[in-house]
């Protein structure tokens, strides 16, 4: 399996994306499931699920010409996603290689995540429709681009549809269509113990910013937050693949992760939108791109 996810465990956590099956004479398809237990869901060095524990699992099929396609979910916390407890990702996509270089990959997919029953409609603060809530759902779809050599890769993320739900109706300055995530990775193989150094650089850069006048502070005054969501994440650590008796394909993880920006992830960014507050009544707020450690296991089947 091929992992482009491990706390997104992965928009990065243990999302798996097939890749092509060793053996294909009986049938040029396989399916594959998985299962995980991640102490905190980091996506893109962003805390999804409040820095509380979560499990997560999904289905894969890849077929021999490179294509591939799955569903994955995660549970998630409605004090960002509004009234939703689950992520549900849909993927699709093509791993192919380039013949004259050896070792050399690509890949082109599309990535769509959904959370049923959210909606910044149900964010009681968010009032920019003539005081009526306002917004639409958070889903949102990127297709992307990557190339791997031997144990590194890189990708490219292009969001098709606003980020995430932010737009003019939710107090942003333009549509956010077109925000870029770009990603490095690796994962070298290391000569003791089946250990595999796993490590990652990203940035996100978000097409529009926050007005402090659509989201205003617990006295009605207009915010005085940072407005630029924009940010360097990373994640460094050590996955471990095992088996328990004659039972395959576990994998365990320990890695730190975070992300830049504390004025707007520590701000606006790590407020709760499900109605949480502190004892003034102004909204909680969590730094949800905090560098921690975070401890995953899972399963393949």
């Amino acid at each position: 399996m091929y992992q482009t996810k491990l706390y997104f465990a992965g928009f990065m956590a243990m999302v798996s994306l097939p890749a092509f099956a060793a053996d294909v004479a009986e049938s040029a398809w396989t399916a594959t499931s998985n299962i995980a237990f991640v102490t905190d869901y980091y996506s893109r060095g962003i805390s999804q699920s409040w820095h509380k524990p979560t499990v997560q699992g999904g289905i894969d099929i890849s077929h021999s010409s490179g294509f591939y396609a799955g569903v994955w979910g995660s549970g998630v916390t409605p004090n960002t996603y509004v009234d939703a407890n689950t992520e549900i990702d849909v993927y699709a996509g093509f791993n192919g290689s380039i013949a004259a270089v050896e070792k050399l990959g690509y890949s082109v997919g599309v990535y769509n995540y959904f959370y049923p029953g959210a909606s910044w409609r149900k964010y009681q603060a968010l009032t920019t429709d003539k005081g009526k809530p306002s917004g639409d759902r958070f889903t949102t779809s990127e297709i992307n681009f990557g190339v791997s050599y031997d144990w590194i890769s890189a990708k490219a993320s292009y969001t098709l549809t606003n980020w995430f739900g932010a737009e003019k109706a939710t107090g942003w300055d333009g549509s956010t269509k077109g925000s870029v995530y770009l990603e490095l990775n690796a994962a070298y193989p290391l000569p003791w113990w089946d250990l595999t150094l796993v490590a990652h650089l990203g940035h996100m850069d978000v097409s529009a910013k926050l007005q402090p006048s659509g989201f205003p502070n617990a006295n009605g005054t207009p915010g005085t937050y940072e407005t630029n969501p924009d940010y360097m994440d990373w994640k460094v650590g050590l996955s471990k693949a095992f088996k328990i008796g004659s039972s395959e394909g576990w994998n365990a993880g320990a890695y730190w992760v975070g992300a830049s920006n504390n004025g707007y992830w520590g701000g606006y960014g790590g407020s709760s939108f499900n109605g949480r507050t502190n004892s003034d009544g102004s909204l909680e707020v969590k730094n949800l791109n905090d560098s921690r450690m975070v401890f995953t296991l899972g399963r393949t089947f």
